[in-house]
């Protein structure tokens, strides 16, 4: 009893983290999208107007960070014995890396936002806003969400080998991380389509615990 509570449980958990994961990301992202000008060096046009609603963007993301972790802790305990090594490796490599990425890119523009509340003209004068907004780009977009790509590449792989996800999906998912690694410094919005494709993973993870859970409990004991 205990071992089959604990496989349907794992799922769940998988599901409910990814979701949380996906919503807070997103939200983030627009935030952030919505008060940033595409032109990163016109400071005054944002800094003074929309500096608290990016500041409250970059206070969610370590808890989708958090999130994110336990997710892909508990997927991969839902592939289990059938995980190759090679794959899992990238698998959790890729999505260390996209969270630490993640936290040093908000880091930055949050410390470079802390400072401009202290050192208006300083932070302007001084070349801090130019290198910080750089720095901050260059990570999230560069680095941060081309190791989402291959994060979705490796998941994808995984699912294909232990069908943990229709075919369909992971072939989606493996299309979508290509166009993400290629046009993310083309398409500003494209950094949206990881967040989506978790949540995509999640929900179907949830539906399909749901339903054996339903299986389970109509069979006999």
């Amino acid at each position: 009893m205990a071992e089959r509570k604990a496989r349907l449980t794992t799922p769940r958990a998988a599901a409910v983290a990814g979701i949380i994961f996906s919503v807070l990301l997103i939200i983030s992202l627009l935030l952030i999208r919505i008060s940033v000008p595409g032109n990163l060096l016109a400071a005054d046009e944002w800094l003074s107007r929309s500096s608290q609603i990016v500041t409250l963007a970059l206070n969610i993301v370590p808890f989708a960070g958090i999130a994110f972790l336990w997710f892909i802790g508990v997927v991969r305990d839902r592939v289990g014995e059938h995980e190759d090594r090679l794959f899992a490796t990238v698998f959790l490599g890729s999505g260390l890396l996209f969270i630490a990425m993640l936290f040093a890119s908000a880091a930055t523009a949050g410390g470079m936002i802390g400072m401009y509340g202290a050192y208006e003209r300083l932070v302007i004068d001084s070349g801090i806003y130019a290198y910080s907004s750089a720095v901050t780009y260059q990570i999230m977009n560069i680095y941060a969400m081309r190791m989402a790509g291959v994060f979705m590449i490796s998941t994808c792989t995984l699912s294909l080998r232990t069908d943990i996800t229709p075919r369909w999906m992971a072939y989606l998912g493996i299309v979508l991380a290509l166009f993400l690694l290629l046009s993310i410094t083309i398409f500003a919005w494209a950094s949206l389509l990881f967040p989506l494709w978790v949540l995509m993973i999640s929900v179907h993870i949830l539906i399909s615990n749901i339903k054996e859970s339903k299986k389970e409990s109509h069979v006999p004991a």
